[in-house]
């Protein structure tokens, strides 16, 4: 197949960044989600991917490639050609916590990829119906007087959920049951109905039903509140000090995706996050703290695989459960 080749070097880095993206040849630039349409990834990759294509003046297509967490996508992409044609909407799971996780992973996380630009940062919420025990000190009460009782939903094995219920059962000293779906949806069903207790699930799950009333949300995440729940205290304000756990979302490209392609990807990117009505979006899905040079994003990254790497072997978490 016939690969665009980009007019990029000095010329090019001299460019207004609103110039088109030029290339020998029409052919829409690919991001590929590692979930199905409709959850936060895919909407936030359709959000970046709109206003790409308006700034370059080229096609740019969203493309859903969805199973096993977001790794099967990540290893598509990481065995693309680095030329710039494709690259990958990255998640906490395929790029933090999977290469944790499973030991026998088809790609590197940390070599088969280039980052180019962080694009948001969510907190989990912890939620249930009116139903429970609605205070940090009474779940922890509850937990150690009903060891494994206490029940916690998550939308899989490995997923963002699971393993923020594993580092708070290891931060609060206590015993519960993960009880894992496949995704938020039949998870927060079961929720709702009082078949499970509790679940850290992402933000952008939760806030339909937070919203509407069906679920309370207790705690958030991050160790400082989103501006999107400014009245939800953190874990952090509840007697778990530097209680940090997060959904992130950012774009990577391939190990060899050359420097001058990451760095106009990143200045677009970066020029995109400033808009208003791209800011309004995010804080629509709770993603704060995007753009960024990609340095920041790569360190951010290998923070991420260090911390959930550990978690996974104190908590003895396999990807059998």
């Amino acid at each position: 197949m016939q690969r665009r080749s980009f007019i990029l070097g000095a010329a090019a880095g001299a460019a207004t960044l609103a110039a088109p993206w030029v290339h020998a040849q029409q052919q829409a630039l690919r991001i590929i989600v590692g979930f199905p349409p409709g959850g936060g990834t895919d909407a936030l990759a359709r959000v970046i991917g709109q206003k790409l294509s308006e700034l370059w003046k080229s096609p740019v297509v969203v493309e859903n490639k969805a199973g096993a967490a977001g790794v099967i996508a990540a290893d598509y992409v990481a065995k693309q050609a680095p030329d710039g044609n494709t690259v990958l909407m990255a998640h906490i799971n395929s790029h933090a916590i999977s290469p944790g996780l499973q030991p026998t992973m088809p790609y590197n996380a940390e070599r088969d990829f280039a980052p180019i630009a962080l694009v948001g940062v969510t907190p989990n919420l912890l939620i249930c119906n009116d139903s429970q025990v609605k205070t940090m000190q009474g779940i922890v009460e509850a937990c150690k007087r009903n060891p494994n009782k206490i029940t916690f939903g998550s939308a899989g094995i490995g997923s963002s959920q699971h393993l923020t219920c594993e580092l708070f059962k290891l931060r609060a000293g206590v015993e519960a049951l993960h009880v894992p779906y496949k995704g938020s949806g039949p998870m927060l069903v079961d929720l709702m109905g009082g078949q499970i207790n509790y679940s850290f699930d992402t933000m952008t799950a939760a806030t339909p039903h937070v919203k509407g009333g069906k679920v309370i949300a207790l705690a958030q995440t991050r160790t400082k509140r989103s501006k999107a729940y400014p009245n939800v205290l953190t874990m952090d304000e509840q007697g778990f000090p530097g209680f940090e756990s997060t959904t992130w979302y950012g774009l990577v490209g391939q190990a060899k995706m050359p420097a001058a392609t990451i760095k106009r990807i990143n200045d677009d990117v970066n020029r995109i996050m400033a808009m208003p009505d791209v800011m309004a979006k995010m804080e629509q899905y709770g993603a704060e703290d995007g753009g960024g040079s990609p340095e920041k994003f790569g360190e951010f990254m290998h923070n991420e695989r260090i911390k959930w790497a550990k978690v996974i072997k104190d908590a003895k978490v396999t990807p059998a459960g």
